[in-house]
């Protein structure tokens, strides 16, 4: 599991890097789809993977705001404030840790029960959905995309000769 955060913590800087090479006025555009254009999406990911990593914990969540964040720089930085939090948990994850439940009552009243597996999966999912939304806008602007290749990225290699 450790492999695929890394692979989209990895592939989240080539954005970041390939949006460097964009207008403001790009980066901010409403685009069809989404959650309405490149910076917005990015600056989703994020929250979504920082949230969804504390709710499991049962730490308190609290949305923040894009306006708040609405430049290349500030979501970078955000990036960079909740990663040191969400790495930790994913280094520090365990088979163990599968199985144990998380329920959220939901607006209607329901109550939904999920495993902690299932979250990191769906986290993991979540962002190459988005990537994939921000490879069609690349191409739109007649840029050619960030790679989305796992393979020639040596993520497992790195991760063996780790432990």
């Amino acid at each position: 599991m450790e492999a695929l955060f890394r692979y989209n913590w990895m592939v989240r800087e080539e954005w970041y890097r390939w949006c460097e090479g964009l207008s403001e006025e790009e980066l901010l555009a409403e685009r069809t789809g989404g959650v309405g254009g490149i910076l917005k999406t990015l600056f989703h990911i994020i929250d979504v993977e920082w949230s969804w990593i504390r709710i499991i914990q049962g730490k308190p969540d609290f949305q923040e705001k894009f306006e708040d964040f609405n430049s290349l720089q500030k979501v970078r930085e955000l990036d960079a404030k909740f990663r040191v939090e969400v790495e930790e948990f994913v280094r520090n994850w365990e088979s163990s840790m599968e199985n144990n439940l998380h329920q959220e009552t939901e607006p209607d009243g329901s109550v939904s029960t999920d495993t902690w597996g299932e979250v990191m999966r769906h986290v993991i999912v979540h962002e190459v959905h988005h990537i994939g939304q921000l490879s069609v806008w690349a191409r739109e602007i007649g840029r050619k995309p960030v790679s989305a290749n796992f393979i020639g990225r040596g993520l497992l290699t790195a991760q063996t000769t780790e432990q």
